[in-house]
């Protein structure tokens, strides 16, 4: 069974920083593209960042130079710190296993998705102003 398990979110003041983590199993982690998602209240998820299986990276503009995905393929983790966060941070933070191989889009998030991933509960990251 597929599991997907993410953590690290909590409640931080605008210019924190939190680290995400999630940790798999019931996969071969080291064969699958990684994804953080998010989803705020009452708007669409959106792909926040991405990696391949070679340690390609993907960010939406938003987070560029703040946020960093990274994988442990010893550990069948991936990570997400994020710095210098912002108000509009808030929203539910998913991760997501998929068949990603990479995307010459700049809508990479697409290519995630139509890869139909596995995707963990979700943890909650809010920033106060």
């Amino acid at each position: 069974e597929v599991q997907v398990v993410e953590s690290g979110g909590g409640l931080v003041p605008s210019g924190g920083s939190l680290r995400l983590s999630c940790a798999t199993s019931g996969f071969t982690f080291g064969a699958y593209g990684m994804g953080w998602f998010r989803q705020a209240p009452e708007r669409p998820r959106e792909g926040v960042a991405a990696i391949t299986t070679n340690g390609t990276t993907y960010y939406t503009d938003a987070v560029k130079g703040r946020f960093t995905i990274s994988r442990d393929d010893a550990k069948d983790t991936v990570y997400l710190p994020m710095d210098n966060l912002k108000p509009e941070a808030t929203a539910h933070y998913y991760c997501a296993a998929a068949s990603f191989r990479g995307s010459t889009s700049p809508d990479w998030w697409s290519t995630f998705y139509y890869a139909m991933p596995s995707w963990g509960q979700g943890t909650v990251v809010t920033v106060s102003s």
